[in-house]
């Protein structure tokens, strides 16, 4: 259905205003069905990217510097998300014994099992977005979002 539709707009749309808005209900739309996954578990998106960055360490800690680079909203409040992730027994949190000011977190048991409970449901819910696409569609996808969000200054 066509954005205009969908927003029930009476006024036309230039095609990048359309990209626009196309991108932000896309994102909308997959992001509420992720939070009707997610909150049986009792979790939030970024909760859940915190604990994927954890498990990606392999084991190791990662510091609140590492855990914000790589979260997926750059907007996230990293030590009030830790401390939720603690309350839930999913990660623990220590100070670097070679540098008191770095605090280091790791995944618990809990925390992986968690992640293993959710990971088919998740990629239930990323295959059920991408049934409506071709292999060949998919990666076009990924190239032009690439491409789109690619600032040039």
């Amino acid at each position: 259905m066509k954005i205009e539709h969908l927003i029930k707009s009476t006024i036309p749309f230039d095609d990048a205003k359309k990209v626009f808005l196309n991108f932000t209900y896309t994102q909308n739309v997959i992001g509420d069905k992720f939070n009707e996954i997610l909150k049986p578990y009792d979790i939030s998106r970024e909760q859940y990217n915190v604990l994927r960055i954890l498990r990606g360490q392999k084991g190791n800690p990662a510091n609140m510097c590492i855990i914000q680079e790589r979260m997926l909203s750059k907007n996230s409040n990293t030590t009030r998300l830790i401390d939720k992730l603690l309350l839930k027994d999913y990660v623990t949190r220590e100070v670097c014994p070679n540098n008191r000011r770095k605090i280091e977190v790791l995944i618990t048991q809990k925390g992986l099992d968690i992640l293993y409970k959710l990971d088919p449901i998740v990629m239930e819910h990323e295959q059920f977005f991408a049934n409506n696409l071709t292999k060949q569609e998919l990666k076009q996808l990924n190239n032009l979002l690439e491409k789109y969000r690619t600032i040039n200054k």
